[in-house]
């Protein structure tokens, strides 16, 4: 448990669809408290199983659930390392796009017809923005991760670079996935109903509305980069470490990711 302050408070660097979590940062740590459901479960498990994958370590962020004490009230949520050096900035496509041209990266992508099409353009715009080589094979890997875990909230303010002390731009790791695994429990996917009946809901927002169809897009232009090997055992383990959310969420979440393995299972080799 971590008992915070107004001191502590910081202001929303990326904007969500579903709102706006209380964000704090104290001694090199952030803090976010649970906003909609179960975001700090979803933030624990996505890194937790990131870990079975071939991304390597410097490539996502960990983060651990957390107990938060702010004026008198007790949120569930989550932590995470600061992984900012000293001077770097972490900056949105959507603000490089708008500081550029003085309109919307997001707008723009969804004015174009064809979705390899909209994937070539966020690619070309982000390498030439940044100076960055292989943005398509990055943005294959973070479209396979919302694929799979079922992230509904990577728009343009949630793809994000790190630009250095010397202006040389650098890839953002993985991170903020507090919006997967069906996790707002308040409005969209509620306790009481099936897993079955919400999953086909839920709606991607990079450049379409489809995970299997802006994954099959991107997949197609720069080739398949991710590759998973956890399995029912890691996942229970993994929520077994876990000591603050009950069971029932519990459960659910590893009753999505047995669904969602079972859907992407060309993504685990010949594992089953």
């Amino acid at each position: 448990m971590i008992r915070l302050f107004d001191t502590d408070i910081r202001g929303n660097q990326q904007h969500s669809s579903k709102g706006n979590q209380l964000k704090w940062q104290k001694e090199g740590t952030w803090y976010k408290a649970d906003y909609a459901g179960y975001e700090g479960l979803a933030e624990y498990v996505v890194s937790g199983l990131l870990r079975y994958s071939n991304l390597e370590k410097d490539e996502y962020i960990m983060y651990q659930t957390e107990e938060i004490v702010y004026k008198d009230r007790v949120y569930y949520g989550c932590k995470s390392q600061n992984f900012l050096p000293e001077g770097w900035q972490l900056i949105t496509l959507e603000r490089l796009f708008q500081n550029q041209h003085g309109k919307s990266l997001y707008k723009s992508i969804f004015q174009i017809e064809g979705v390899h099409e909209r994937a070539g353009f966020l690619t070309a715009q982000a390498e030439r923005m940044t100076g960055l080589k292989g943005f398509g094979k990055y943005l294959c890997r973070v479209l396979t991760v919302d694929a799979l875990f079922l992230n509904e909230d990577r728009h343009m303010h949630n793809m994000a670079v790190l630009l250095d002390t010397a202006g040389e731009f650098h890839y953002c790791p993985v991170f903020d996935n507090g919006c997967a695994l069906l996790s707002d429990t308040t409005m969209d996917y509620p306790m009481n109903k099936d897993i079955i009946d919400l999953i086909p809901q839920v709606r991607s927002k990079t450049l379409t509305t489809d995970f299997q169809e802006q994954l099959d897009a991107v997949e197609s232009l720069y080739g398949q980069e991710m590759r998973f090997h956890f399995d029912e055992h890691t996942i229970t383990n993994l929520l077994d470490g876990e000591k603050y959310y009950p069971p029932e969420i519990k459960r659910r979440v590893r009753d999505i990711l047995l669904q969602q393995r079972r859907t992407y299972r060309y993504l685990f080799g010949n594992s089953v």
